[in-house]
């Protein structure tokens, strides 16, 4: 039996889909890059919303990037406008405040996908020094 979600899960389904179309068209401020809502996790009494973001522009996806502070700074100042635009689409008596904060698994992913990367290279290259030894040792 599939599990059910709860309200509040539903919720910040619905609570990132229309903020990602808030922030792409809503907001007109030229110092928002290309911003993903990555997850959005609301608290159990409705009371607040954590919302999760990664700037795609961003040259370093790290959370002391001066342009994802500067992300961070206008969407957290933007908090209240984007919740009275919600509160129009969702239809819900109480609209959860809005806390935006940087998604760090997109630079650990990037990251973690470097060091296998190496690791296969420094195998293979390992792995190809073996070869070439032993066919070395069968010509002599």
């Amino acid at each position: 039996m599939p599990k059910e979600f709860s309200r509040t899960q539903r919720i910040a389904d619905q609570i990132q889909r229309d903020l990602a179309q808030l922030v792409q068209t809503g907001l007109k401020d030229p110092r928002i890059g290309m911003v993903t809502i990555n997850d959005v996790r609301v608290s159990r009494d409705m009371g607040y919303a954590d919302v999760y973001i990664t700037v795609l522009t961003a040259e370093e996806l790290d959370e002391h990037s001066e342009e994802i502070k500067v992300t961070l700074d206008v969407l957290n100042k933007a908090a209240g406008f984007l919740r009275n635009e919600l509160g129009r689409a969702l239809k819900i008596r109480m609209v959860p405040h809005l806390r935006f904060y940087f998604d760090k698994t997109v630079g650990e992913g990037r990251r973690m996908s470097n060091l296998i990367d190496k690791a296969r290279s420094k195998d293979q290259q390992l792995a190809g020094s073996k070869t070439s030894s032993s066919t070395d040792d069968s010509k002599g």
